[in-house]
């Protein structure tokens, strides 16, 4: 999911919090010098490497890495060969990436309510969304569920819906590296480990649970899908001797492949991650656990402090499992505290506390409603009604917590 505008503090004011920050350590510079110093800028082994180590890391048979995880989603859907007339039911809460993913293939977006205390898309939001959907005769062939702020969607639950449908799921775990989510059996599973699902997309952009810069991945256990991944990422490419269809220009004399011979059996993309991301990405990757520790310890100080200015102000709603939080969500009676999202944003800023809205309902804006009309979603706009992102990076102290924590309590006038 893309980046949000960069915030600068005012001159002369405290010392400023952004809603999100990338933490940078030596060996991570050096890690991407060593890069700069070697052969390979990209199409090189250090992007291996970290697929390798990736895939290990979230237990999947396969992941494949990539230029973001806008590039991710839209992969996905390329590898599912969605096409016009086909649509594929996504939450409104959530970035623009992972309705557009779909559009880019022609398919059609089925937009789904959320819960409005978690944000998160449920069986229920899905079953109504493939309803509509179905009713305007299009062909339902993928969920895409969305990890919002690091916590799981029930994937349990909307993998039976998937199942009972006849439909491919592709997580969007733009904001899930490192989380693990609750099964209903009550173990842990890894985000990305794809076992209720077809794929699970990932993005390091600066702000999520490890940086490359930009940078993302897409994991399987399908080794069909990671073959057409493979090959989508890189214009349509392939050099599978096996694969060749014009065999007089592929072979040579010997029976074997002319060494510079390649085919596109269909377009692909630009999509390929360099090995200067990746050295980055790969080195932040063995930081994942201590990260999320640090997150986890915040969130807790957070829920902890805030519990004394509800109902005005509170946590957003928890949905189990262990998060590897990449937002802090505070869910706000702006009505009650007298002034609106922007004022109190503005407020905030003055004392040294950036604050970001994640997100507007994608059915609200103005492609998808000029395409698909109004759509009643309450639990999405109840959503975004209230929710307001606070500082949350590893790189943050507990005083930095109540510093912020402060601040939102003079926005009550306690």
């Amino acid at each position: 999911m893309a980046a949000d505008p960069p915030q600068f503090p005012k001159p002369g004011a405290t010392p400023f919090l952004p809603y999100g920050r990338q933490a940078i350590d030596e060996d991570d510079i050096a890690a991407v010098t060593a890069v700069l110093r070697g052969d390979w800028l990209t199409q090189g082994p250090t992007v291996t490497r970290f697929e390798q180590a990736f895939a290990q890391a979230v237990g999947a048979r396969q992941a494949v890495a990539c230029a973001n995880g806008t590039a991710a989603l839209h992969l996905a859907c390329m590898a599912l060969d969605l096409r016009p007339g086909d649509a594929v039911v996504v939450p409104s809460v959530t970035f623009l990436a992972t309705a557009n993913a779909a559009r880019y293939c022609g398919a059609e977006v089925a937009f789904a309510d959320v819960d409005a205390e978690t944000g998160l898309m449920g069986r229920p939001h899905a079953e109504a969304a493939i309803a509509r959907a179905k009713a305007r005769g299009w062909r339902v062939r993928a969920l895409a569920p969305v990890h919002l702020a690091g916590q799981a969607a029930d994937m349990d639950a909307l993998a039976d819906a998937a199942a009972d449908h006849g439909l491919a799921i592709i997580e969007d775990a733009c904001h899930a590296v490192g989380s693990r989510r609750a099964t209903r059996a009550g173990e842990l599973v890894a985000i990305g480990a794809c076992d209720r699902s077809a794929m699970a997309c990932f993005s390091f952009h600066p702000v999520k649970t490890i940086a490359a810069g930009e940078g993302g991945m897409v994991t399987t256990n399908d080794d069909g899908l990671a073959l057409a991944l493979r090959r989508f990422v890189s214009h349509g490419m392939v050099r599978d001797a096996a694969a060749f269809q014009d065999r007089d220009s592929a072979l040579a004399a010997s029976g074997g492949a002319n060494p510079w011979y390649y085919e596109m059996p269909e377009p692909g993309y630009n999509y390929r991650l360099t090995d200067i991301h990746a050295a980055l990405g790969l080195s932040q990757l063995g930081k994942l656990d201590r990260f999320a520790r640090r997150r986890a310890e915040m969130v807790a100080r957070y829920d902890e402090r805030l519990a004394h200015l509800a109902p005005a102000i509170r946590p957003a709603g928890r949905s189990g499992g262990e998060p590897a939080w990449h937002l802090y969500v505070a869910l706000i009676d702006f009505a009650a505290l007298g002034m609106d999202r922007a004022a109190a944003m503005a407020r905030l800023r003055d004392l040294g506390v950036g604050t970001q809205v994640h997100y507007i309902p994608v059915h609200r804006q103005p492609y998808y409603r000029a395409r698909y009309g109004d759509l009643d979603l309450p639990g999405a706009d109840g959503w975004y009604r209230a929710c307001l992102s606070l500082p949350l990076f590893p790189a943050m102290t507990d005083g930095d917590v109540d510093r912020v924590v402060a601040a939102l309590k003079r926005l009550t006038g306690a």
